[in-house]
């Protein structure tokens, strides 16, 4: 399957299916999951990185599971919109996971969500230990909820 447009996957909204947002760091991935109506993004868990094919079969295992029909990838972007060293990893690893999944990637700027994440666990007075835990699925979390966001409203723009 081709990389998507965000847009691209409205179509593939049916009352059965979720969007899983992804947070790839060099260690982790974070999961985080929508509801079945696609207007919110809750964090699930993280995957701990060890080799491709390791962490590959864990992720389709995770988006099997939760019969997952789409994947909204986390892009890390620098801050003046180009593409560095770990924008170019995301894309390299989407690559090769297309090759093992068919189900369609879109790309969303992930600018500042971790950042974003933590202040909101840190708003909620969450240990350093929790939230250290815990960032990565909050992160994709972010992360997700602005594709939805944003698919929500070319929806509305659509009507």
């Amino acid at each position: 399957m081709p990389l998507a447009e965000l847009a691209d996957l409205s179509g593939r909204k049916t009352g059965g299916s979720i969007l899983v947002g992804l947070d790839l760091g060099t260690k982790t991935i974070g999961v985080a999951m929508s509801d079945l109506g696609w207007r919110f993004a809750t964090p699930r868990t993280v995957i701990r990185r060890t080799k491709f094919q390791a962490d590959a079969a864990e992720l389709k295992s995770v988006l099997d599971e939760a019969k997952c029909d789409a994947i909204v990838m986390g892009l890390p972007l620098n801050m003046d919109g180009s593409e560095g060293p770990r924008a170019q990893s995301t894309k390299a690893f989407v690559r090769n996971y297309m090759r093992l999944d068919e189900r369609p990637i879109a790309f969303w700027d992930e600018r500042l969500s971790t950042v974003a994440a933590e202040r909101g666990m840190i708003e909620m007075d969450m240990s350093r230990r929790k939230r250290a835990e815990r960032i990565d699925a909050a992160a994709a979390a972010f992360i997700l909820q602005g594709a939805l966001d944003r698919l929500f409203v070319l929806a509305a723009q659509r009507a």
